[in-house]
């Protein structure tokens, strides 16, 4: 009966528990934990779901305080709520093909860390990017131009290196990226300069699963 009691109180404690730990502002590095260890749980395959409850879903109706944004590729299989082990309201996610930025990603950013608190960014990419490829073969064709314009001077800072060309220039393009961020003015340049905001680069694997921070 005892033991009953306790797993039905810790039942209950857990959504009051998800909102403690997902207040606004949490700090970049605690949010980079968090993002850590639920890449590992994604990895070994012990993925928790966490923040998929119907109390969680109530919860967020009253607003969000998501702990990171991820700036990631629209590719289908990279999906940052998956990779990250995360569950609703936990990540602000930002998808485009190559994770290229534009005013309006800027802006969605900007959002998140001005209304949402979010201390943490991550620019995202991942080996075999399709987007990153047609900028490496200088593709031409439709819309896409315009994806290949924005990602070729990660072509060119990445060209000439030794190893894979594109997953060079996937890496180049991550880095480069979270810089335009960094240096974005003037809400989220002077938000790293007084310390409360932290911009960092990642690539993942598709065969493990596994990400790894490039800064």
């Amino acid at each position: 009966m005892k033991r009953l009691l306790l797993i039905t109180l810790s039942a209950a404690l857990l959504p009051v528990w998800a909102a403690d730990e997902h207040a606004a502002g949490m700090p970049a590095d605690k949010a980079l934990a968090l993002l850590t260890a639920g890449n590992e749980r994604y990895v070994a395959h012990r993925e928790t779901h966490p923040d998929a409850s119907l109390e969680r879903r109530a919860e967020l109706t009253k607003g969000q305080h998501p702990y990171a944004v991820i700036l990631g590729c629209a590719d289908s299989r990279v999906p940052p709520e998956l990779v990250f082990d995360a569950g609703l309201g936990d990540l602000f996610v930002i998808r485009e093909a190559g994770n290229v930025v534009d005013d309006v990603v800027l802006g969605s950013v900007e959002y998140a860390v001005a209304h949402a608190g979010v201390k943490l960014v991550m620019v995202l990419g991942h080996e075999n990017c399709g987007a990153v490829t047609a900028a490496v073969n200088h593709t031409k064709e439709g819309h896409i131009t315009s994806i290949v314009k924005a990602i070729q001077p990660s072509v060119q800072s990445s060209k000439g290196q030794p190893g894979d060309a594109v997953h060079n220039c996937v890496l180049a393009n991550a880095r480069r990226v979270a810089g335009q961020i960094r240096n974005s003015h003037p809400l989220l340049s002077h938000a790293v300069e007084s310390g409360g905001l932290k911009v960092v680069a990642a690539d993942y694997d598709l065969a493990t699963g596994k990400v790894t921070l490039l800064d």
